[in-house]
């Protein structure tokens, strides 16, 4: 062991004469360990609520579209396939999108009509795990109009819960949507009605997916939107959100214009930067915190300085460089640093751990969708919080090993 190291470690010890020293040591170490567990508990935390919240809007909207310049795609069966074989796609999958007004005989709501394929999987995977009553099978059923029967009903409809209370529905009820229609000859805008049947009521989590979006069988909503034929956009689903971008490069390579090729990032630009922004703040709060106790290493190192400064003309007449006093009380910063830091790391993981497993802390499931917090405990959070606790630390403790290398032995033994 080196010699500085050997003395910045005798300096950390506790001496009669030094107790207040060694104490103002103690709770500059505490304030270090509560910053640093402080900052990867929220980090977790937020990390948690982002992916969490990603994956319930994500869960019922597309990952990746695939649009056309022209308004709509005719060849959707040939995209589907080509975009299937594409590395990192689990699953392409028509829809369309429409507006409307749904009706009951005890309440009325604003909707989004998704028009999806029922016999494919990427298109209703994570759908069905959300279906609280009923069923999706029923939306697969094609229902020809009767011409004798206006009043007879045109399909099945899945709502959401929030929906379905606001308008006072349950499974089997029958009813009206207005839609809407833009005549593809001359322009103009018409209004297209029908009646169905709620074939089932779907609970994502996600307050204003299940508020606004009803979802209907591709086939039917076709002909009541008067696409034929046509689809909007082919949806994408993947295998690792992560690898959004390059499976969106690889597609816009394989479907040029008139084609259009968006993701979830791009649509959703607002909500990731705000997270993002939110997340920022957060820990860059946090971080004053860990630098408000890194920096009571500053206090805390000149009153050791004071206290050592025969010690330090010994050193220096016994042939010590400055260099090496330097880097006695550079390492006396560090090692509290770790110390403080450490500690801090292991508090955070446990409290992470209690956080994910015991779920002692409850919050509005109304608001949030969940009723607990969600943690996902990065080890790169970990990592660069400890960095940046142990870079402060090593930043507040250069003035006082420059004032320690600056003493003058023949002044201090003289007054001594």
């Amino acid at each position: 062991m080196r010699y500085e190291l050997n003395i910045a470690m005798r300096y950390l010890r506790a001496r009669r004469k030094t107790a207040f020293i060694s104490i103002t040591t103690f709770f500059t170490a505490i304030g270090v360990t509560i910053g640093v567990a402080a900052l990867v508990t929220v980090l977790a935390v937020m990390n948690g609520f982002e992916a969490n919240l990603r994956a319930r809007v994500l869960n019922l909207s597309p990952q990746i579209q695939i649009l056309s310049f022209d308004g709509s795609i005719m060849n959707y069966a040939d995209i589907e396939a080509q975009a299937d074989k594409v590395p990192g796609v689990s699953g392409a999958a028509s829809f369309i999108i429409g507006q409307g007004m749904l009706s009951s005989g005890r309440g009325v709501g604003g909707v989004v009509v998704r028009g999806i394929d029922i016999e494919s999987l990427a298109g209703t995977h994570e759908l069905r795990r959300y279906i609280e009553q009923g069923s999706l099978s029923s939306l697969a059923q094609v229902i020809e109009p009767t011409p004798g029967n206006p009043a007879a009903p045109n399909g099945a409809l899945a709502v959401g819960k929030d929906l379905a209370d606001k308008v006072k529905l349950k499974v089997g009820d029958v009813v009206r949507v207005v839609s809407p229609i833009l005549a593809q000859d001359n322009g103009e805008i018409t209004a297209r009605s029908g009646n169905f049947t709620v074939g089932a009521i779907f609970s994502s989590g996600a307050a204003f997916v299940d508020r606004t979006v009803v979802f209907m069988g591709l086939k039917n909503a076709q002909r009541f939107f008067g696409r034929e034929g046509r689809v909007d956009g082919i949806e994408i689903r993947l295998n690792d959100l992560d690898a959004t971008q390059p499976v969106t490069a690889r597609l816009r390579k394989l479907f040029p214009y008139p084609y259009r090729v968006r993701n979830w990032i791009e649509f959703n630009q607002a909500a990731t930067a705000g997270f993002a922004m939110l997340k920022r703040v957060y820990s860059l709060v946090l971080l004053m915190l860990i630098a408000v106790a890194a920096f009571n290493l500053v206090a805390t190192l000149i009153m050791t300085v004071m206290e050592k400064r025969k010690d330090i003309a010994i050193l220096m007449t016994m042939g010590s460089t400055r260099s090496g006093i330097r880097m006695i009380f550079v390492l006396k910063g560090l090692v509290l640093g770790a110390i403080g830091t450490g500690t801090g790391l292991i508090l955070g993981a446990i409290a992470c751990f209690a956080l994910a497993r015991y779920h002692f802390i409850h919050i509005p499931k109304d608001i949030y969708g969940i009723s607990s917090l969600p943690v996902d405990a990065s080890p790169w959070s970990f990592v660069i919080v400890a960095a940046a606790s142990m870079t402060l630390c090593l930043i507040a403790s250069f003035y006082p090993a420059r004032q320690a290398s600056r003493q003058l032995p023949v002044e201090v033994i003289r007054y001594e």
